[in-house]
């Protein structure tokens, strides 16, 4: 096995990657390699076994083949998806044919490599497949605290900040809480220190990846308590 000659950033998140081949000479050589560029490593010799173990939702990156015991790689991919477990998937067989890449691929695989693929090709997935599931860790922490911030607003904050993020004036914001304009831009400074914002542009993106975000997971935020509509 020869010895990459590239460096990777193994730091942030203490990755994992798990393999899951059923030919122990595989599951070894990979062991090897990515141990060789200070990532942890487990190793399943069949889709069942990875399930039962259940550490796919820590799982930075999972390499398997197509052809396996019990359950083929791609319906693994597809078990993971059903599960809402998003994972970063890498392939590397010798048995696929083009239908069943571009299906893996559809499905949302980082790779789809064919044996004997080299170790820095297998490398390169890898590490892309770790990337890739740090920037999501990152918009879920991201998202998470835009949401905590959000919450902590009082109803007043809150419908002072939604109206003027509605494109509606301070005065306007006032007629329609029957509130003084003085205290709507209390409110709207309140509101915007809690959110942790300085600008009104800021508010406004901050405001719509929420309502994105909401409107995908089919709730509101209108009361700011995100329950499901």
């Amino acid at each position: 096995m020869a010895q990459s000659s590239r460096s990777y950033n193994t730091d942030d998140t203490d990755p994992l990657v798990c393999v899951i081949d059923d030919d122990a000479l595989m599951r070894i050589r990979f062991k090897g390699l990515f141990e060789s560029v200070g990532l942890k490593v487990l190793l399943f010799d069949s889709p069942a076994a990875f399930l039962k173990s259940s550490i796919a939702a820590s799982t930075s990156c999972v390499v398997l083949d197509v052809r396996l015991p019990g359950m083929s790689g791609v319906k693994l991919q597809e078990e993971l998806l059903k599960r809402e477990i998003q994972v970063p998937v890498v392939f590397v067989s010798e048995s696929a044919d083009a239908a069943t890449a571009v299906r893996a691929m559809k499905a949302g695989a980082v790779d789809f490599l064919t044996k004997p693929a080299s170790d820095q090709e297998v490398l390169d997935a890898v590490f892309a497949s770790i990337e890739r599931h740090r920037e999501r860790r990152r918009k879920e922490a991201s998202l998470a605290g835009l949401r905590a911030d959000f919450t902590s607003l009082s109803t007043r904050e809150r419908q002072v900040l939604l109206g003027v993020t509605g494109g509606k004036l301070n005065k306007q914001v006032a007629a329609e809480l029957g509130v003084s304009e003085v205290m709507v831009k209390v409110h709207r400074a309140n509101g915007m220190r809690k959110m942790h914002v300085t600008s009104l542009a800021a508010l406004v993106r901050a405001i719509d990846h929420l309502t994105r975000n909401a409107e995908r997971d089919r709730s509101s935020i209108q009361d700011g308590n995100y329950v499901a509509a």
